[in-house]
């Protein structure tokens, strides 16, 4: 089935335009005479032509906000006892672009018997790997809507938190832009004209300002190159972390820095008690969830060992113990999780560590960015003086050597 737009005439002449899902062209037909309508032109969507098609190209994305809404929409709509079929036949008609073709091939897929999660599993990007799983845990149990529910309060935390470290990144690099715009027009546009007259003036010129000097002058003579060497660099980098041995190789650097180690250890333990805590509750099995948890864990390194530690708890079932072996988790976590495997809660206890270092990422992100900002400005401080300084010694000198001329 497909999506169609249609033109058609009313029963007292006023044209009609919409869409609708049908097999072909003829039922679209058969659907407007039905309702009273002489169908004028019928067509398939140009949006949902079988093939690559230009627009596709530079079609937006299924933002986190849209995935967001739609999980809470479905859920909302469950809970009102409306069926799947039409819920997804209501919530297509909320969105454009990617998204609605997509809610309207998963409702094509429900209606040909398939499952929302096996439909959903043909769009790796948009729905991850832990979506899916839950939404099938969801199916299989008859809860669908619950944990529709816990699926959006995860991906509303996901949200938050991804906007509080951009929000406290955003200041600093903005800073450091203008700082590296204000020395790039010193060098190339302020201090060449300032040379001349530097060359005039016979004494000694102090060390800053011949080292100024030479960095204006490289900047003046070798823009182009410089230019392409960062452009090089950049690319090359970029090629080097997506290799197996780039990205381990940088992960491990990270984790051996001070702040950033430690957001990235903190990260990864709410990812995988977040997650791992959700599973276990929709009753996906310990297998499988490990399995999932273990592939959304950013840093290479932390992912080999929490893969290596999986390996042990599937064969013992043993959780604290082995992920105490990782040396990832704190022991307040340990034994939070110890406590939830003797009381029989190890899904809860996990969530609750979860939301525990979730606090913690929060309040760190907030403190890095009121740190960095008087940081960023004490290093554009310097810089800027540095400058002004190199350029206002040789005036000095040769003010004094001009007043004694007189």
């Amino acid at each position: 089935m497909a999506l169609y737009s249609y033109q058609a005439l009313s029963k007292d002449g006023k044209r009609v335009k919409g869409q609708l899902d049908a097999p072909s062209t003829q039922a679209v037909k058969d659907q407007l005479i039905r309702q009273g309508l002489y169908p004028v032109r019928v067509e398939i969507d140009q949006k949902e032509k079988v093939g690559f098609t230009l627009s596709q190209l530079f079609e937006r994305p299924v933002t986190p906000k849209e995935k967001i809404f739609f999980t809470k929409q479905l859920s909302v709509l469950l809970k009102s006892s409306v069926p799947l079929l039409q819920a997804l036949e209501l919530l297509s008609e909320q969105f454009e672009g990617r998204m609605r073709r997509i809610i309207v091939e998963l409702k094509d897929g429900v209606k040909q018997g398939g499952s929302l999660a096996q439909g959903m599993s043909n769009y790796p990007r948009v729905f991850e790997s832990i979506y899916v799983q839950l939404v099938r845990a969801g199916e299989a149990s008859g809860k669908l809507e619950v944990i529709l529910d816990r699926l959006t309060e995860y991906l509303e935390r996901q949200l938050d938190l991804r906007k509080r470290i951009k929000s406290a990144m955003r200041q600093p690099l903005i800073q450091l832009v203008v700082i590296g715009l204000v020395t790039v027009f010193l060098l190339a546009f302020v201090v060449p004209r300032l040379t001349s007259m530097f060359s005039k003036y016979g004494g000694s010129l102090p060390l800053p300002t011949r080292i100024l000097l030479a960095m204006s002058d490289t900047v003046k003579s070798y823009y182009l190159i410089i230019g392409i060497l960062i452009v090089l660099i950049y690319v090359g980098y970029r090629y080097w972390k997506s290799t197996p041995d780039g990205k381990k190789y940088i992960d491990q650097f990270k984790l051996r820095l001070p702040l950033i180690g430690y957001f990235a250890r903190t990260n990864a333990i709410v990812q995988f008690c977040g997650t791992l805590g959700m599973l276990l509750e929709a009753g996906v099995n310990l297998a499988d969830s490990l399995d999932i948890v273990c592939s959304i864990v950013d840093n290479k390194v932390l992912d080999i060992t929490l893969r290596e530690a999986r390996d042990k708890i599937i064969k013992e079932g043993k959780i604290a113990q082995y992920l105490k072996q990782t040396k990832i988790f704190p022991p307040m976590a340990i034994y939070l999780i110890k406590t939830g495997e003797e009381s029989g809660r190890l899904d809860y206890m996990l969530q609750v560590v979860a939301q525990n270092y979730e606090a913690d990422l929060r309040e760190l992100t907030t403190t890095l960015s009121a740190q960095l900002e008087p940081l960023m400005l004490l290093f554009m401080a310097v810089v800027v003086g540095f400058i002004v300084l190199s350029i206002a010694l040789p005036l000095s000198q040769m003010t004094e050597l001009a007043t004694k001329g007189m």
